[in-house]
Parts: structure tokens; sequence; C-alpha cells
């Protein structure tokens, strides 16, 4: 047996970064970026008001309550850029400043003394001081042109989207999804959820999972199937997925001692050359990672729900992040929330909840029913918790390793790429 780190280690050595493709910006959210991209303009891309009232020019001095000015016009949001005229013009929020004037006063902050026929001010007095550049939006103040926008590696998110769509960009560059084959074996599983159970029988919840989850992940699931206890069975399955060009499968079932668990056998069939098969951990000690022909990764996942989960988690996860040419996951670490027991010389995997406490502290809460056949609690879990393979007992407050449900989630407590 080797331990979780090694494992994960030899599983990112082995994966290899995936193909570019140019996509159109719409048709690109949620992909990985694979090169950086720079702001071809600045952001805003003109100085402009941040409030409907009246711009003026302060010089670099404030404007003193009581002064009143004329009213030479309006700018309205989109309208072209233009010299100023007069001692200040009515101007809308996101209106382009004339050229000479530098500062805004809000409407609500004037008294507007004297209105012409369409009832527009003609004549304003201020009410309050008026600060040089206040209510002014910079040219470049959000982005300045030249700017590193989005780093290659990032997942294409709304937010990340938004910016684009706000720089004008058009097309980008991201990492061809990884395509990946999905094997659930046993015979006790039922596929069709409309089917009767038999007598020892069980519905296939690891296909499912495992499809959406690597989806989730970045993947493209190009086959899934729920096979038999029988290597030749699985055999043909694996030789159609590579047929069809997949850089990785995924099965569930068949890896431990039992009389059933064909799947080391069939791979010596497939000529593959097996990495790793066991590790120091529960859930899931009888991982198995291989080397299928032409690079093909190959995971072999216990068949205990929570044991494949986790080994998709860990194992599957980290190669997808390589392939899709994002930098290796960073781990958050937070404090539990009670005392927690394991077996030593084990790492543990354990299902758990982030829970916010009165003193506004997030800790890490584990879950009754950490057995691997219980889905169940899976419905409070929110993150992963780690504990190492050292030590038994671990007091509340100790802080831990914790994972996101999925990678591309990494990000959501600052931690990516520290």
């Amino acid at each position: 047996m080797i331990g979780i780190e090694d494992a994960i280690a030899r599983v990112r050595a082995a994966a290899k970064i995936l193909p570019v493709e140019r996509l159109a910006l719409a048709n690109a959210r949620g992909r990985v970026l694979a090169e950086d991209v720079v702001a071809a303009m600045p952001l805003p891309p003109f100085d402009n008001s941040a409030m409907d009232g009246f711009a003026l020019r302060a010089s670099g001095n404030a404007i003193a309550a009581g002064s009143e000015f004329a009213i030479d016009g309006e700018q309205a949001a989109g309208d072209a850029a233009r010299a100023a005229r007069g001692e200040a013009c009515e101007i809308m929020t996101g209106a382009r400043m004339p050229e000479g004037f530098d500062s805004v006063v809000p409407v609500e902050d004037v008294d507007v003394l004297e209105r012409d026929a369409s009832q527009r001010p003609r004549r304003i007095r201020l009410k309050a001081e008026v600060a040089p550049g206040q209510h002014l939006r910079h040219a470049g103040e959000d982005m300045p042109a030249g700017t590193l926008a989005l780093q290659a590696g990032i997942v294409l998110d709304p937010f990340a989207c938004m910016l684009l769509d706000a720089l004008g960009v058009v097309e980008v560059a991201v990492r061809r999804r990884p395509r990946v084959a999905v094997f659930a074996t046993g015979r006790e599983l039922v596929a069709d959820p409309q089917r009767a159970l038999a007598s020892g029988e069980i519905r296939d919840s690891n296909g499912p999972y495992l499809e959406a989850r690597l989806v989730e992940a970045g993947a493209e699931v190009v086959r899934r199937a729920t096979l038999p206890d029988d290597a030749a069975t699985f055999v043909a399955a694996v030789r159609e997925a590579l047929a069809v060009g997949v850089d990785a499968v995924v099965s569930t079932g068949a890896v431990s001692m039992g009389r059933y668990d064909f799947v080391p056998e069939a791979l010596a069939m497939l000529g593959a050359d097996t990495v790793f098969h066991k590790l120091r951990m529960r859930p899931g000690k009888p991982q198995l990672f291989a080397m299928l022909p032409k690079g093909v990764l190959f995971f072999g996942l216990p068949g205990n729900p929570i044991s494949s989960a986790v080994g998709q988690r860990l194992l599957v996860e980290a190669a997808l992040r390589r392939m899709l040419g994002m930098p290796d996951e960073t781990r958050w670490r937070l404090p539990l929330a009670a005392e927690l027991r394991k077996k030593p010389g084990l790492a543990s995997i354990q299902k758990a909840a982030l829970r916010i406490h009165a003193e506004g502290q997030v800790r890490v809460q584990p879950l009754r029913g950490q057995e691997s056949f219980r889905i169940a609690p899976l419905r409070e879990a929110n993150v992963w918790a780690l504990l190492p393979e050292e030590g038994e007992r671990f007091a509340a407050g100790t802080l831990v390793e914790v994972l996101p449900p999925s990678h591309m989630q990494a990000a959501l407590l600052g931690s990516e790429g520290a």
C-alpha cells in the first residue's frame, strides 16, 4: 500500500495536458482558459459619471456650498464625447464626462433655481461642498489597458465571462475536455430505474453519480454502462471506449480480493501497466490506477458508493486538473467543530459539513454514518475532511484539510493557487 499523497503525485505525473481549442465566448462558459487574456481596452473605457447630477469644474479645489451655476445642455449615457460648455451641464449616470469637467454633484445635493420651458434645470445652487473629482469614474480605474485580465488555468465562470464581455472579447482559447468512459460493475446492479428489483439486486447509483461529478469536474463522459462481473465483457467495453478515443476510463467495483474481483485480470488482458493498487486510507483502500495502451488512464474505484466517490474526488479529479492545465489544488485548512477519532495508520476521508458557529467562525462538522455504504449522510455533506495517517484522536479546534465536493469549487474560499 502507498499513501494518498504518493498516489496523487503518481496520477498527476501520468496525466498529460490536453490540446487547445478556440471557442466563441458564448460557447466557452464553464470551460478552462488555456491562454492568458490581456485587456485590450481600459475599463471603464472613458471618464464617466457615477451619479445623476451635474458636471462641474473643480480644477483641484473644493467648490463651496452655496455656489451657483448656469446649466448649459446635458450629457446622457451613450452620448459621444464633447467639449465642456458654460459653467456646468446636466449629466446622467454612466454618461461620458465632457472634456473640461472633472467633478459631479448629485441631483439631490442641489437646489434648482430656474427651469426652462421643458422643465429642465437652467440654474442650480450647491447644498453641500463638492470635492474635486467626486463621483467621477476614471478611464481604466477598474482595469487599465494592457493588464492581465484572466490567467490561463481558471474556469470561465459567469464572473470571468462578465469581465471578458465588458472587454469585448469574442473568442477564447480553452482546453479540450477530457473524454471519459464510466463502467459500473456487478451482477447485482440494475441500471433501469423502472425495473423491479429481484432478490439480491440493488440500483446502480455509482454510474450516474460518477457521470454527474465528472461533467461537473470538466470532463465529457462519452460512454457509461453497467456491466456484469465478467472479465471478457469488461475488456470488450474498455476496448470500445479506447476505439472512440477516451483519455481515461473509470470503473467501480471488482478491485478488491474477492472471487469476482476480476479487474486486475482484465487489465492484464488489455496490456495495462498497474501503477498502484491499494492505498493507506479509509474508505476506499483498494483504489487501483493503471495505464492503458496509448497513455489512457485507468481508475479502478471500489464498489461501495462512498469509496467510489472518494476515489473520484481525490484521484480522478487530480488527473482532470492536470489534463485541463489547471494548477494543482490547494486544500483548505479549517478547525474541527468536535473531537474526532480514527484508526491510526490509515488516512481517513470523512463526510463533513461546514458550519458557521455563534462566534462567526467556520468549523468542520463530521457527520454521522461514515461507513462506506451509507449514502444518506451526503444530503448534509458539503465538504470532505481529510485526516492524516498519523494520529488517532483529533481535538475540537484542530485544523484539518478540507476539500469541496468538486475541484471546480476550490477557489471558493480564496485558496486556489495559494
